[in-house]
């Protein structure tokens, strides 16, 4: 039989270039392995699409190319990629994707939008204040918050700010990636991630929840995550009952934004039950990542994951 052409899109035009090409390696690998032939498609820092051996091919050939191909596995994380609009161009060129469709991408990516609406749901959020260039002059500092990018991921930009001395330059790198940004407070708990895989058939398989161990007062920032190695609980040490909450609200939300594929859903457990950190639609995609890591405590193996993940986007 001949191998099913699956388009594998890494990089992008975004802060997280080189996190995006770590995944679209390791899929487009594991594919490889498990019999799939992979067209490799690389968007360059500035934007230019790139086939396997680095030679610019432009939008037309990455248009040809896909429309080679019976799926796309987009694996761009932030803007220009995991924000709707690979999807948007998978649809355009009429290619079947694993993920998320244009709308949850890009509402999902908008951290803003994504409080609105687990406010909807009733699903607390850390309490938080929308400022753009024009009116974070006005934001007066009175205690600890965490201040990021509306719409970045990886945590570029983010800082945990204590005193007042050091809102302006928090200020600073969170514009450095957007023009709106969040300026939240410090909530105190355990960081839980949750992932959600949402089938054809309209089931969805919740993974055992993995705990990030972050010492208290700290944050799980961009030199928390690819500066070491961090720790992971996994299963996280869960009561039932919250547990129970940690994957209702996750479920809630992957549905409310209209999520596809694989979602990972990210949480504060606190006193009071979860709260909503963020949604990622395209989290992280190599062996060691969140992820693959949660569904291999169920004895799902990262090719295993991905084939899944590949046949259920091929049409029926």
């Amino acid at each position: 039989m001949t191998p099913t052409r699956v388009a594998v899109i890494g990089g992008g035009r975004n802060c997280e270039h080189g996190v995006s090409l770590a995944s679209a390696a390791a899929v487009a690998d594991t594919l490889e392995q498990a019999g799939y032939h992979t067209v490799r498609l690389t968007i360059d820092p500035a934007g230019v699409w790139r086939d396997r051996e680095d030679r610019p091919i432009g939008l037309a050939g990455a248009v040809h190319a896909l429309r080679s191909c019976a799926v796309a596995f987009p694996v761009l994380h932030g803007p220009h990629g995991e924000d709707g609009t690979l999807a948007a161009l998978c649809d355009l060129a009429d290619v079947p994707w694993v993920g998320s469709p244009l709308g949850a991408g890009a509402l999902a990516m908008d951290k803003w939008a994504t409080k609105l609406v687990a406010g909807a749901l009733g699903i607390a959020t850390a309490p938080g204040q929308l400022l753009t260039r024009a009116n974070a002059h006005s934001y007066t500092f009175t205690h600890p918050v965490v201040v990021k990018p509306v719409a970045a991921g990886s945590s570029y930009g983010v800082t945990l700010v204590r005193e007042a001395a050091g809102l302006g330059p928090a200020l600073d790198a969170a514009f450095a990636h957007d023009d709106r940004i969040l300026v939240e407070d410090l909530v105190s708990g355990r960081e839980i991630d949750v992932a959600v895989l949402g089938r054809p058939d309209g089931s969805r398989v919740v993974a055992p929840a993995l705990e990030i161990v972050v010492p208290d007062g700290e944050i799980f920032d961009h030199a928390a995550k690819y500066g070491g190695s961090p720790d992971f609980l996994i299963p996280a040490p869960l009561d039932e009952v919250a547990r129970r909450d940690l994957e209702q609200a996750a479920a809630n939300m992957y549905d409310a934004l209209g999520c596809g594929g694989v979602a990972r859903v990210d949480f504060f457990l606190t006193d009071q039950g979860p709260v909503l950190n963020e949604v990622n639609t395209t989290p992280g995609f190599t062996a060691q990542s969140q992820v693959p890591r949660m569904f291999a405590a169920t004895g799902m193996s990262f090719d295993a994951l991905l084939d899944l993940l590949v046949r259920d986007a091929l049409p029926a």
